[in-house]
């Protein structure tokens, strides 16, 4: 036989129950606190202290940036989800990017040669200089040379045709000019049908320096170009450049050849010129590298050495491989024992948890190139890029552009774009910006020097940057 206990009993068990259920969401919610900020700290630039004016700036950043994401999420039209060829655009009309064009960034430490000035440079103005020929090769590829009266002929080439003529003979000059900048470029409407696997892209991408090797190697463009490129990445806020460069012989009108010593000394006095313009610029250094390959292809390491006085002078190592466990994909553990002092793209970093933890220890960052990986096919949704769990874990690294002028790019504003609201997702803010800006600085090849002299010189960009987004 039962017997009913009074008849409160219900409500009593009810509200033991409803107490117990708010004691352990409090409990809950602590510990959930407790593990949103301690991966709040953990991120990269999360032990950063902002000041007043830069959490103003922050947070007016962030509203802009959060009102961009919610958008997007709405529409599913995300840029760092999307080809860049289609994004470029997108990317253009936000405000996010207006800041971040706006911000000084320090440095750029992984930048090529041949890639850095705008193509429609070299098209508008370089092909429209004096004396200077094209010829097709037999398997459609252009190839241009400067020379008085005209370049010998070669296997390659075996007739030369100088192009003011050539342009007179075309019926539509605007439109030739238009496809000379397509094949000086990666750039197409739609990416994913031209460029359907990485041979396909590196295949158009090694042809591209075919090409455009001829212009650039003449000796008077070769001037104007160094000085271009840094002019186009000062315009962009940035400071200092270290360009790996292959030193190839650089020409004369006359067909003399210089060495690269020639090609070294160069570089120091176009740079020293341009300073003397542009008293807050820091400088180039160089890094001597060897020719360009895909790395997931087998193609071996690219170790920079000190070639001079403007030469950097210890090691840098290119790695871009996404095939696991291959040869070439431990070039990222040689690199570590050849005592490298940054790795350039490490793809494959994350997928090697005691070279990872290595290379933390002995803080050696990453040159992480968003727009590169993305274009040359290693990931096509930047959102899933590698480096985004490196990012939350504040592993060290900086953000380069690499090639910017092969996929229609300029300076370095659009690779943070995309490593900002991409890369790093909702939670990257204002501290992360500025401990990349920082990294680019403190992980360069100055002496210490003058690092802390670039440093003061970055700061006072910095406050005015701050103040500019926190009042106006």
């Amino acid at each position: 036989m039962l017997v009913d206990g009074p008849s409160e009993w219900p409500a009593l068990r009810f509200l033991l129950l409803a107490v117990a259920m708010s004691f352990f969401r409090s409990a809950l919610s602590i510990d959930e606190a407790h593990l949103l900020l301690k991966e709040k700290m953990m991120r990269l630039g999360g032990p950063l202290v902002l000041n007043t004016k830069e959490e103003q700036a922050n947070e007016r950043l962030m509203t802009l940036k959060i009102a961009e994401m919610k958008e997007a999420m709405k529409t599913l039209i995300f840029p760092p989800s999307m080809h860049f060829f289609q994004a470029k655009h997108l990317i253009e009309r936000s405000q996010v990017f207006n800041i971040l064009r706006m911000m000084p960034k320090g440095a750029a430490l992984h930048l090529h040669d041949t890639g850095i000035v705008t193509m429609d440079w070299l098209v508008r103005n370089v092909t429209y200089r004096p004396h200077c020929h094209i010829c097709f090769t037999s398997k459609g590829i252009m190839q241009f040379r400067f020379a008085h009266p005209t370049p010998p002929t070669s296997e390659n080439c075996s007739k030369w045709i100088l192009l003011e003529d050539y342009r007179k003979r075309v019926q539509n000059v605007t439109e030739f000019d238009g496809s000379l900048l397509r094949n000086f470029t990666l750039v197409t409407q739609h990416p994913e049908v031209i460029y359907t696997n990485q041979n396909v892209v590196w295949s158009k991408f090694q042809t591209i320096f075919f090409t455009i090797s001829g212009l650039i190697r003449y000796a008077p463009v070769f001037r104007d170009y160094v000085f271009r490129s840094m002019q186009e990445f000062y315009e962009d806020n940035v400071l200092y450049m270290e360009i790996r460069a292959r030193l190839l012989p650089v020409y004369e009108l006359s067909g003399e050849h210089h060495d690269e010593e020639w090609s070294v000394k160069t570089y120091q006095e176009v740079a020293q010129k341009f300073v003397e313009t542009h008293h807050e610029f820091i400088g180039i250094k160089i890094i001597y590298s060897d020719d360009r390959c895909p790395e997931g292809t087998g193609s071996g390491l690219h170790v920079g050495t000190s070639s001079s006085a403007v030469c950097v002078a210890w090691h840098t190592i290119h790695l871009s491989s996404d095939w696991q466990g291959t040869s070439i994909d431990k070039n990222i553990l040689d690199a570590l024992m050849l005592n490298t002092t940054r790795i350039g793209h490490g793809f494959a970093l994350s997928k090697h948890p005691a070279a990872r933890a290595y290379s933390w220890k002995k803080d050696i960052p990453i040159e992480v190139c968003p727009i590169s990986n993305q274009v040359l096919k290693l990931v096509s949704d930047l959102r899933n890029h590698p480096v985004a769990a490196l990012m939350a874990i504040g592993h060290p690294m900086v953000i380069s552009s690499d090639d910017p002028a092969m996929f229609g790019a300029k300076g370095l504003s659009y690779d943070f774009y995309e490593a900002f609201m991409g890369i790093g997702g909702m939670k990257a803010d204002l501290r992360t910006l500025k401990q990349l800006a920082m990294n680019s600085i403190r992980y360069s090849s100055l002496l210490e020097t003058e690092k802390n002299t670039f440093m003061e010189i970055w700061k006072k960009r910095w406050d005015k940057f701050i103040a500019d987004v926190a009042t106006k």
